[in-house]
């Protein structure tokens, strides 16, 4: 099992500072990005490969690259997305559909959170879960949040921001534990989310897996301080959070 990280967006909302970097290494303590986060939460957890989907401004992580891996203690991979400012991430998953195949934890390049969340994936392996979903079930929800709900015995039901907060089971946070046996249906499920609707999340690629019978499991983090940084509100609170790691 390796990480990846998606960091291909471009996060026009915390302009000025993407003007020059992606989302994924605007500072959030000091010099530390989200994406130093996400490596050093991968290092913790005992994964030694990294692979990191590109696009805006990727010239900026290709020149970071050897710092980060010296860092870190991680081989990194970097795959490119030609189209990262023309389509939504359900493309830029896709992308890296051969590294899904050696089994991965998926992070996004612009959730702060520390590293108790992958823990709490790897602890919830075993009982035959293909795809794990990192569920917060504390937090109040509104119309921005990626909402799931879930049934008993049978995993994720829908997964959408397009729902009434109050009926859903939790938010996904962004973290993903994918099993290899599960890369080539995923895989596929991307490619027809994004055939149908380039502007779609790699999220309803999950729901189209649903859709078809298949299982997406959950495991709630818990009471954790975590953030998805997609203003300069949540870029606020993002370096409120990432200095008590």
């Amino acid at each position: 099992m390796i990480g990846l990280v998606l960091a291909a967006g471009a996060g026009r909302r915390l302009r000025p500072y993407t003007d020059t970097l992606p989302k994924a290494l605007v500072p959030v303590d000091g010099d530390t990005t989200v994406l130093d986060i996400a490596l050093k939460n991968f290092a913790e957890v005992g994964l030694t490969e990294v692979a990191i989907v590109v696009g805006y401004r990727k010239e900026a992580v290709y020149a970071r690259k050897e710092a980060l891996e010296a860092k870190y203690g991680v081989a990194i991979t970097l795959i490119d997305n030609d189209k990262a400012e023309e389509w939504n991430n359900a493309y830029s998953l896709w992308c890296a559909r051969e590294v899904l195949k050696r089994g991965v934890i998926l992070a996004n390049g612009d959730t702060v959170h520390p590293v108790s969340v992958e823990k709490t994936l790897l602890a919830a392996r075993g009982r035959g879960q293909k795809i794990i979903l990192a569920l917060d079930t504390v937090k109040s929800l509104a119309d921005e949040e990626m909402k799931v709900i879930t049934a008993e015995g049978k995993g994720v039901q829908r997964i959408t921001k397009l729902m009434d907060p109050a009926t859903a089971t939790g938010e996904y946070i962004g973290v993903t534990l994918i099993e290899a046996e599960a890369a080539e249906e995923l895989a596929d499920a991307l490619k027809t989310t994004f055939e149908r609707d380039p502007d779609l999340y790699y999220e309803d690629g999950y729901q189209e897996l649903v859709n078809r019978g298949f299982t997406v499991d959950v495991a709630p983090i818990g009471e954790v301080s975590w953030v998805e940084i997609d203003n300069h509100d949540d870029l606020a609170k993002g370096r409120e959070i990432a200095c008590q790691y």
